[in-house]
């Protein structure tokens, strides 16, 4: 390979049908000097792109198709951040064999994802493309995200390459601001950020993207910390690093490069293989190289990561797609029922006041009300691939085909998701009185949430508060179904209103999985993977804080707190709840005394007291009480979604050892220190059965 060459492997270049100049990026790539094309799919137009890289340039090396398939290609799930309110990977990792299975059907053979940053900020956009505030439960999500795309062998029809993202800390933005600085210690990075990351690479993810943000004052994408140091040196990482969207020239906007080719340099030299949409390591990197600025030896090893991954997806092999394959899977009946069962096992109920939900089939008149209620766009959420709106299912739809005909179904839209005025509110109100009883549809769109979507309020936007407030004045029983990508401030809701469902963007079978839970034909089992705030002024609000010296207290003033509103949660970390009663009994521990490196047994009974099968989430947390470096009050380290018949009762084990027990101490180092743990379990990381061990060199 010639220098030019090899700087064409590390080119992805955005889809040429886009590009200003189509004729100039294709003319890239039939001289060799694009190694991946992004955001181009469907097998017609990846094949013709593919025939260009393999008939007409010098090496005949196939191309990588890239593109952002987060949460399904065509069959569209719930959010991210939706599914992981499931508390079930293997969820995940279905939903992903899925996409993926749809996506290397229609060409693409790399998706970006999982996500897994952590986020603890509801006001950052992108949130809803993760599985939350937790280390543990992110980790979990990443690992069964990994295995669902890539499946058992990456040339099989039915994978695609991972890409886990974004490398590292950008859930930490400051302000909740997308893109935007982050500053943290060594110790909450290695703490909180990095374990899903870390997950991923043991499940084998074959790539990773850089983030945009800087961190601790270097960007991301020329952090030789963490590109080298941390994912070759101490993780082994054997895979390719791809940058963000032309994250390479925004080093100068950083202030770290002085000009392009400082920038190329200074990402190359890193550990940055790839470089998303900008051009740079192209244009400069010959010139760097004669130079001595970058090493050759850093060039080839780089092109031989990216060669690899495309002998492992087969694609020297089988370069092209069956394009005949691609109609017989898309939307096939199997894929929609597992997108309607992934949608109803991500729904939480967060209030059932007086039981009004499930609601009775028969009723005379249901009003459906609200500016989510019927949109088929924004069910999809913020990252839908190549879903299609006409596709979705809205919950006005799902209700009308889940009642029988005697029952009316009224409709009123009431008011716009934002803007717009009061003018429909009457409209509404006098629908509701018309119904037996009222469902609510509010929240945000779906270009609310996800990239670039940062927000300063967390309250319902535009008048859709003042629309629950004049429902809820009817005197109908009323229930609110949230739909958003972000916890929201619902305080007055919270308060007032006697059920609300929380459900997310539940994705194409969206309408029909809310009515199956809404009507009882799904009891819901759905847990919060984030704590929603009281008001915005709480953010960042997240369970596994740490304790200060001056804990809140009721009444103390000179303690950790608030003097205008209070400092707990509206809703709490592994929250939600059931149609059916839990009860929780019997924690054992197979002992009270262990040394750091013996593993503890935990058993606790859990039994269904209600009338109807259902759904628990029993969680198990841990405290360190006294440590070299202070811990979090509560650490989520087990959890298992669990099946229980009325009257049942099962033994629930979980098995704790070195790797859930110890912290990375004052020198960075992952220990087991000794000392005394507190350990609880229950149905949130609020409560539970209480019990404590002691550990001991």
């Amino acid at each position: 390979m010639t220098l030019e060459e090899k700087l064409g492997q590390l080119q992805l270049l955005d889809n040429p049908a886009a590009a200003a100049d189509r004729a100039a990026a294709l003319d890239l790539v039939r001289r060799g000097l694009v190694g991946g094309i992004l955001n181009a799919h469907g097998a017609q137009q990846v094949n013709e792109l593919q025939r260009l890289a393999m008939q007409e340039s010098r090496l005949k090396i196939p191309l990588l198709f890239g593109y952002d398939v987060v949460h399904g290609y065509r069959t569209i799930f719930p959010v991210p951040l939706g599914e992981a309110s499931s508390w079930d990977p293997s969820l995940a990792e279905e939903t992903a064999r899925i996409a993926a299975t749809e996506a290397r059907a229609a060409g693409v053979n790399w998706t970006f994802a999982p996500m897994v940053d952590i986020a603890r900020d509801a006001r950052w956009g992108r949130i809803v493309e993760g599985a939350g505030e937790d280390p543990f439960l992110g980790a979990e999500m990443a690992r069964a995200r990994v295995r669902g795309f890539q499946g058992r062998a990456l040339a099989a029809p039915d994978a695609v390459a991972a890409c886990v993202k974004h490398f590292a800390a950008y859930g930490a933005a400051e302000a909740g601001r997308d893109y935007n600085t982050t500053d943290l210690s060594e110790w909450t990075l290695r703490e909180v950020y990095l374990p899903p990351f870390k997950a991923a690479i043991d499940a084998g993810v074959e790539t990773v993207m850089s983030a945009f943000n800087d961190l601790n004052g270097v960007p991301a994408s020329a952090n030789p910390f963490l590109l080298t140091d941390i994912l070759r040196g101490e993780w082994k990482f054997a895979g390719f690093v791809v940058s963000d969207y032309t994250a390479v020239p925004e080093l100068i906007a950083h202030g770290l490069a002085a000009d392009e080719a400082d920038a190329a340099a200074q990402a190359l030299n890193a550990g940055l293989d790839m470089e998303m949409v900008s051009r740079l390591f192209n244009l400069h990197g010959a010139r760097l190289v004669r130079q001595g600025k970058v090493p050759l030896a850093r060039i080839d090893e780089a092109v031989r990561r990216i060669l690899r991954l495309k002998f492992r997806l087969g694609l020297f092999d089988r370069p092209y797609v069956d394009e005949t394959r691609e109609a017989r899977l898309m939307l096939a009946p199997a894929h929609l029922d597992a997108a309607r069962r992934a949608a109803a096992r991500s729904l939480v109920l967060l209030k059932n006041q007086g039981d009004l939900l499930p609601l009775r089939k028969d009723l005379r008149a249901i009003a459906v009300i609200g500016p989510l209620a019927d949109s088929q766009r924004d069910v999809l959420g913020p990252w839908h691939a190549a879903g299609r709106a006409e596709e979705a299912v809205t919950l006005l739809q799902g209700i009308r085909a889940k009642v029988g005909a005697k029952t009316e179904v009224l409709y009123a839209k009431g008011c716009e998701i934002e803007g717009g005025t009061t003018d429909g509110i009457a409209e509404a109100v006098r629908v509701a009185k018309a119904a037996d009883v009222a469902i609510v549809a509010v929240g945000e769109s779906a270009e609310m949430s996800g990239e670039a979507a940062s927000r300063t309020s967390l309250a319902l936007p535009g008048h859709q508060l003042a629309l629950v407030k004049a429902i809820q004045a009817t005197g109908k029983p009323t229930v609110v179904v949230l739909m958003n990508g972000r916890p929201l401030a619902i305080e007055w809701v919270a308060e007032n209103v006697p059920a609300i469902l929380e459900t997310w963007f539940a994705g194409i079978q969206a309408g029909y999985a809310i009515a199956d839970v809404l009507f009882g034909d799904v009891n819901p089992g759905g847990k919060l993977p984030v704590t929603f705030p009281r008001t915005v002024g709480q953010a960042p609000l997240y369970y596994n804080h740490k304790n200060t010296g001056r804990p809140p207290q009721p009444n103390n003033k000179y303690t950790s707190k608030y003097i205008d509103a209070p400092w707990t949660p509206l809703f709490p970390f592994g929250h939600g709840l059931s149609y059916t009663q839990f009860r929780f009994s019997n924690l054992q521990l197979s002992r009270t005394r262990l040394s750091t490196n013996e593993r503890l047994v935990v058993t606790v009974d859990v039994e269904n007291t209600g009338q109807r099968a259902g759904d628990e989430v029993v969680q198990l947390y841990i405290r360190d009480v006294a440590a070299s470096a202070t811990r979090p009050v509560r650490e989520l380290k087990g959890f298992a979604r669990i099946t229980l018949a009325a009257g049942e009762r099962r033994t629930v084990r979980f098995e704790l050892g070195p790797e859930h027990l110890g912290a990375h101490d004052r020198h960075m180092r992952f220990v087991v220190e000794p000392g005394e743990f507190r350990l609880y379990v229950g149905n949130s990381s609020a409560g539970g059965l209480e019990a404590r061990f002691d550990v001991f060199d």
